[in-house]
């Protein structure tokens, strides 16, 4: 299922962790809205000004595969709200143009030693555009 453009629901939701171990990570309706908004507000703004592929690390993550993979409690990847992001590249270079283009987020952080971007953005209500920074 198409999410936007570039954006397929099966980037989101695949995970060898869940196959491991026989978890179902297929979001609700209200969670795929949520993944479509990421997608299309976010995301595809990004990609089409990029001019190259986003690969998706970590997309949706249910309750029981964030668990596993010991995700925050309030992980907005439970949500359909964020994605970890990377690039042909260093990530750094889409977070610069993330703020370049002044789209609207709720979190950017860098994982500069792993080289990948996590990028959220609400469903509703009013997003940080908080940026944070690790080695």
């Amino acid at each position: 299922m198409k999410l936007s453009k570039h954006f397929e629901l099966y980037e989101f939701i695949r995970s060898r962790k869940a196959n491991e171990l026989g978890i179902s990570n297929f979001p609700p309706e209200e969670t795929q809205q949520a993944l479509r908004n990421l997608c299309e507000k976010l995301l595809e703004p990004l990609r089409e000004a990029f001019g190259k592929p986003i690969v998706i690390n970590s997309g949706y993550r249910c309750e029981q595969l964030n668990n596993a993979v010991r995700g925050s409690k309030t992980s907005q990847h439970m949500k359909g709200e964020a994605a970890d992001c990377a690039i042909d590249g260093k990530a750094e270079g889409l977070l610069q143009l993330l703020l370049n283009l002044k789209l609207d987020f709720d979190q950017a952080i860098l994982y500069q030693s792993q080289n990948f971007l996590h990028l959220s953005l609400k469903n509703g209500g009013v997003n940080r555009k908080q940026v944070i920074k690790y080695k």
